[in-house]
């Protein structure tokens, strides 16, 4: 059963804990079954909107006034996650703004494993770019809203679905084995779980 979430998120600015919104995409045996967008408001010092950053995701300050913090929407995110692989496009970065989000909010980092979809495409097309607009349009999934946060991680779910396809891959993990992809983790849960799998070696 080819089952996951993609996560996309949209900052404010280049610090990792400057998330203003995320969309989320449910994958359940190969069909998206469930999605969810929200606007975030980033933490004080971290919640400065660059104008390059609004060029690109059209987002500004005034629409984040009000909207759940960090710290309020990461329950919400958990639970829609639930035990789910995560999965994004150009995952260190999406990964690394939870991380980072958590530490500087002072929560918990959350338990996540999760697969890298621009990994998986570079093993699975042949394209002069694997950005994402590129490698959704040979997955099928053409003229979408890029850095739509919602927009982007349907993308995602749409390369993962379409990968796992042509490798004749029932699941995530069997996916991740067939194009070499290796899964990678956060939070102390999982980090420990990973490494008594696979050795402490696979964490570096």
């Amino acid at each position: 059963m080819l089952n996951f979430t993609a996560i996309d998120f949209e900052t404010a600015n280049s610090s990792g804990a400057s998330a203003c919104s995320v969309g989320l995409v449910k994958v359940r045996d190969g069909v998206v079954v469930d999605s969810a967008y929200w606007l975030i408001q980033p933490p004080p010092g971290h919640d400065a909107f660059s104008e390059w950053n609004t060029r690109i995701h059209g987002i500004i300050a005034a629409d984040v006034v009000g909207a759940a913090t960090w710290a309020q929407q990461l329950p919400e995110l958990v639970a829609f996650v639930g035990d789910d692989y995560l999965v994004a496009h150009n995952a260190g970065f999406d990964l690394g703004v939870i991380k980072t989000a958590s530490l500087v909010t002072g929560q918990p980092v959350p338990d996540f494993r999760y697969i890298c979809s621009l990994q998986v495409a570079r093993r699975t097309y042949h394209l002069e770019s694997y950005r994402l607009p590129v490698a959704a349009m040979a997955a099928g999934f053409e003229d979408f809203s890029h850095h739509n946060a919602l927009a982007d991680a349907e993308a995602c779910a749409a390369i993962m679905i379409h990968a796992a396809a042509r490798h004749e891959a029932d699941t995530l993990e069997q996916l991740a084995h067939v194009t070499r992809v290796k899964v990678g983790v956060i939070g102390p849960v999982a980090t420990q779980e990973h490494a008594s799998t696979h050795g402490p070696m696979a964490l570096n």
